[in-house]
């Protein structure tokens, strides 16, 4: 279950490692599974056989209160990797919608290559494809967009040009 909070509420992003008490109560009863931060919103996950007919108040109660007290929330170390997931979502919705509805307007296309270590690498394609222009949009329009909610970000790149 996607729970919308504000931006910035917690300082990471990620599957979360150790949770305040009222949440770090139901991953211990069984009742939930994983508990994954985004930059506007946390993911519950409940385990197998759980159902959010049933569970569902309590892990709302459980997280209203967890969230009154971020600082007991700290995230699961991936061996020094970046969590990938959200900036590649994130990218994926920009180039879906505002950032790709530019492009397809003047006749090219933006195609997401990858999401590594807080870059992300694009594809140019059409008018897009060895335009000056589009090397700038994509700079100060979808890397300054991700970055604003993804401060782990590095740059957006695009591939080589190939003619």
């Amino acid at each position: 279950m996607r729970w919308i909070t504000p931006a910035g509420v917690l300082t990471f992003t990620g599957v979360a490692a150790t949770l305040p008490a009222p949440l770090a109560a139901l991953r211990d009863d069984g009742t939930l599974a994983q508990v994954r931060v985004e930059p506007a919103a946390i993911v519950t996950t409940l385990h197998p056989g759980r159902q959010w007919s049933r569970d569902g108040a309590r892990v709302r109660t459980a997280l209203h209160a967890a969230l009154a007290d971020p600082t007991h929330w700290t995230p699961a170390d991936n061996c020094g990797e970046p969590d990938d997931g959200p900036p590649r979502d994130a990218a994926r919705e920009l180039l879906d919608g505002p950032v790709g509805d530019l492009a397809r307007s003047h006749g090219g296309h933006i195609e997401l290559v990858d999401v590594r270590d807080g870059t992300v690498t694009v594809k140019l394609a059409g008018t897009c494809h060895g335009c000056p222009a589009a090397r700038t949009a994509l700079r100060q329009g979808k890397e300054d967009q991700l970055r604003s909610n993804h401060p782990q970000l590095r740059f957006v790149t695009a591939e080589p040009r190939r003619d």
